[in-house]
């Protein structure tokens, strides 16, 4: 006899403008939480797992900013999925090819 886990799926979709602190904009379970990821899927928009950070998050409600506590958590999510994208932030500046980083002018 095979034994069978039935596995709760969440999703959680987080909106951030790089100005304020992201917000959630959609949460569910089953059905939803796959229709989540199927819209994300469809716009090229990146994906995450991680169960704790979703249960974390699920329990805020839609346009909630996310809690200061879990800042790095999302930055961590946030910069995986730039770094997926080839995306920066607006004011982040490329190293030189040479690989070396880049050092602010003594004044």
């Amino acid at each position: 006899m095979s034994e069978q886990k039935t596995k709760l799926t969440r999703a959680v979709a987080l909106h951030y403008d790089g100005v304020e602190a992201p917000r959630v904009v959609a949460k569910g379970e089953g059905a939803l939480a796959e229709q989540i990821r199927d819209l994300a899927r469809r716009h090229d928009v990146p994906l995450y797992e991680d169960p704790e950070l979703i249960r974390l998050l699920a329990q805020l409600q839609l346009g909630d900013e996310i809690p200061r506590d879990l800042y790095v958590a999302v930055a961590q999510v946030i910069a995986f999925a730039y770094f997926l994208t080839g995306r920066t932030p607006g004011d982040y500046k490329r190293p030189p090819h040479d690989g070396l980083p880049l050092l602010p002018k003594p004044k």
